[in-house]
């Protein structure tokens, strides 16, 4: 089928400010299809308030409405700018709810417009409890035993009915809001009555209790003539009981069987028919009973998501693209894959390595909110990683975090009781107190019974553990083999250096002295049946032989400059640093200049397969970015590296960028250093002669004691390079001061 030619333009919808459990991951579905409806010669008008995203840029669309997202607001937007029809999938929730409102208030129907991608009627089937049960019941999928509740006096007769524990989940809600595991009578009336009311239809689903149950996601895209390709499996590592977006997560699932998988996949497609998705993506979530094997629909989103970017960007395959042509009436076999340039858009992704995407949290910051994981999602970033194989993608996702771990570092300071008594409770960082226990000997079946992780992943932490112990006993490995082995797994030189008690620059040496050097592969969407066109890239050790054929980076000998990202989002760094890095590389691509960018944050703009030339989807820490140097640097001319536009992750780079003589474009080193040290800045503000608050330096307790006498208390602690006020705190009493240094040195 050919586009639509009836069409001439179309309203997309934003999602409007960043929450959690709504981020930067529709900031980068809307931009994709502002540019894929622009590309297809259609007017493209956008209704969005966030000021920080690409897509509310000049340019993205025609016509950008800096607008809140709300039916009157919409309603002005269509009698001015009488679209055609309106694509309401790639806003989140936001998107949707507003949709349906419109729908119901009669809005489309009385200015003649047209819901694309997904009509009214399938965005009901999904998101009304009621209606989606009744759908799968239909199809013959089984589900949770479970009740729709309006009202206190129904919730009485629910909970008689489905019995405790039991979960509830709002209706048209996104991120678990609302949600929550009620375990005595107190808790259940208290988040039915937070569900009722985070619910715009006064809705909820009180569901039999699965806790402890495998949590897999299938990645469905269907077009009108029901073709139907799964682009990705998705397996949750942390059982059912915790929010996927809370959840490490694996692609491709893992410990599946074929058969299951099969079951499974047949279910998803089938599950898209029933709900009356026509054109674009869809997430369809399944839980597992370990011990039966009886598996259950959970729920499926009839849009986009957090899942879709994380499949997007493990696989290669730009679900929003594809979803946006879909929705004005191609079909999948019509579209090329974009990546490989010769397969069309059905061919199903098959992808021959592994990916991790580990949630960040931010507790640190809400010192009275305790970090507990549930059905209502927490998390404020991640960040994503690949590997040829499960250990190596896992212990980079680590460190791609940033936050200092160098692998499965040892934060948990417990005893065998504590551990075996926090394997129970749904924590940040889990995979952490698992790799504890296993140091600890709790056997893994003690810990699989306590965590409800399956034995399989538990096995592969162990691994890493046991070399972590043959290497704190042998030192670094002398030969080529093990030395390879030990990295390819995972292991970052940091850690090496932890583990061997030498110094990074040393165990940096030995390992090129033995030529360990990583090899780069690309995501081709095909597990290399065809040819990849598109440098989208990662790095592996896994490797069959000594020398560098394996390698498909191919640098270019074109004029090059590094632009280093963000990372994972967190609070006080979001999607305008990721804005930053996009325009650079897009001013200097616009100039000539061949562009390269780091980064491992699958939400994002910047690691879409076309922002840049060249993508390096890896962690921003010392080693895996100057690897990426010199790989790029050994063929043609390499100008510099941006470090000034991804927010503070890179700004740390700059000193190693400084020391190593690599070249800095724009604000250099000592500048940067300048503005983030509080010392040198302090004194630099004595020299001009401007007015500052009293203030002192300390690197010790004592010293911090010192300076609180001279200026009195309450008084601001400030440390050096943070962003967002991280760390810092006003201090009343010495005891506050005595606590906060205990962390800080």
């Amino acid at each position: 089928m050919p586009k639509r030619k009836d069409l001439k333009k179309i309203l997309v919808v934003g999602a409007g400010p960043i929450i959690i459990g709504q981020a930067c991951e529709f900031d980068y579905s809307g931009t994709q299809a502002c540019k894929a409806l622009k590309d297809e010669g259609y007017k493209v008008v956008l209704i969005n308030s966030n000021p920080a995203t690409i897509m509310t840029d000049p340019g993205v669309a025609d016509k950008t409405y800096i607008e809140p997202i709300t039916i009157n607001i919409l309603e002005k937007i269509l009698i001015k700018e009488k679209p055609d029809a309106i694509l309401p999938t790639m806003g989140g929730q936001t998107a949707l709810n507003l949709a349906m409102e419109a729908e119901k208030s009669g809005v489309l129907k009385k200015y003649k417009i047209e819901l694309i991608g997904a009509n009214s009627k399938a965005i009901a089937n999904a998101e009304d409890r009621k209606k989606f049960r009744k759908n799968m019941s239909d199809i013959g999928l089984d589900l949770p035993k479970s009740d729709i509740v309006k009202n206190f006096k129904h919730a009485k007769k629910s909970l008689k009915k489905i019995g405790l524990p039991a979960i509830i989940r709002p209706a048209f809600t996104l991120g678990g809001l609302g949600s929550g595991i009620a375990k005595n009578k107190k808790e259940f009336f208290k988040i039915v009555k937070k569900g009722l009311a985070a619910s715009p239809v006064s809705q909820v689903l009180v569901e039999e209790c699965l806790e402890g149950w495998k949590e897999f996601e299938m990645e469905v895209v269907r077009d009108k003539k029901d073709n139907c390709i799964i682009i990705c499996s998705i397996e949750n590592v942390d059982p059912m009981g915790i929010h996927t977006g809370d959840s490490v997560t694996i692609a491709p699932a893992l410990t599946l069987t074929d058969k299951e998988y099969q079951i499974m996949r047949n279910a998803s497609i089938a599950c898209l028919r029933k709900i009356g998705v026509e054109t674009g993506g869809s997430n369809v979530q399944f839980a597992i009973n370990p011990k039966n094997g009886r598996m259950v629909v959970i729920e499926m989103n009839p849009r986009v998501s957090r899942s879709s970017a994380l499949a997007s960007k493990a696989t290669g395959f730009p679900i929003a693209k594809v979803a946006t042509k879909l929705a004005i009436g191609y079909t999948l076999d019509e579209l090329k894959n974009e990546i490989t340039k010769v397969t069309p858009a059905s061919f199903e992704p098959t992808i021959d390595y592994v990916v991790t995407k580990i949630p960040r949290f931010t507790f640190e910051k809400f010192s009275t909110t305790p970090a507990i994981l549930g059905t209502s999602m927490k998390s404020v970033g991640e960040a994503m990683a690949i590997g040829r194989n499960f250990k190596e993608s896992l212990q980079k996702a680590l460190v791609s975090l940033e936050i200092g771990f160098s692998g499965l570092d040892r934060i948990f300071n417990l005893s065998k009781m504590e551990i075996e008594k926090k394997l129970k409770i749904n924590i940040p960082n889990k995979i952490l107190l698992i790799a504890e226990a296993i140091r600890k000997k709790i056997s893994i079946t003690k810990i699989y019974k306590l965590s409800k992780i399956d034995p399989w992943f538990l096995e592969q932490i162990k691994e890493i553990v046991d070399t972590e112990n043959s290497l704190l006993k042998k030192g670094l490995p002398k030969n080529f083999n093990e030395f390879n082995r030990i990295k390819s797994i995972g292991f970052s030189d940091k850690k090496l250096s932890e583990l061997s008690g030498l110094n990074e620059k040393i165990v940096r040496r030995k390992r090129s002295a033995l030529k360990i050097l990583p090899v780069f592969k690309k995501v081709d969407t095909c597990a290399a049946e065809f040819k990849s066109f598109t440098p989208y890239m990662y790095s592996t050790y896994q490797r069959n032989f000594m020398i560098n054929a394996e390698c498909e980076a191919e640098p270019s000998s074109k004029k090059k400059v590094i632009i280093l990202g963000g990372g994972p989002n967190r609070i006080g760094q979001g999607i305008e640093f990721d804005y930053c890095c996009c325009q650079a590389s897009f001013s200097l691509k616009e100039a000539g200049y061949e562009t390269i960018m780091i980064n491992c944050n699958p939400e994002t703009v910047s690691t879409d397969y076309d922002t840049s030339d060249r993508l390096y989807f890896e962690p921003l820490i010392e080693e895996y970015v100057h690897n990426i140097i010199l790989k790029e640097k050994s063929k043609g001319s390499l100008l510099g590296i941006i470090a000034q536009f991804g927010g503070q992750t890179p700004i740390k780079l700059a000193k190693f960028l400084h020391e190593n003589s690599l070249p800095i474009l724009g604000t250099q080193y000592s500048s940067i250093d300048l503005a983030e040290d509080r010392d040198r800045f302090r004194k630099l503000l004595i020299k001009l002669k401007l007015r500052q608050a009293e203030s002192g330096i300390a690197k010790s307790y004592n010293e911090a004691i010192k300076i609180a006498n001279k200026i009195g208390l309450p008084l601001v602690v400030r440390p050096s390079y943070v962003l967002g006020g991280r760390a810092m705190e006003i201090v009343h009493e010495k005891n506050q001061l005595k606590k906060l240094c205990r962390r800080s040195f």
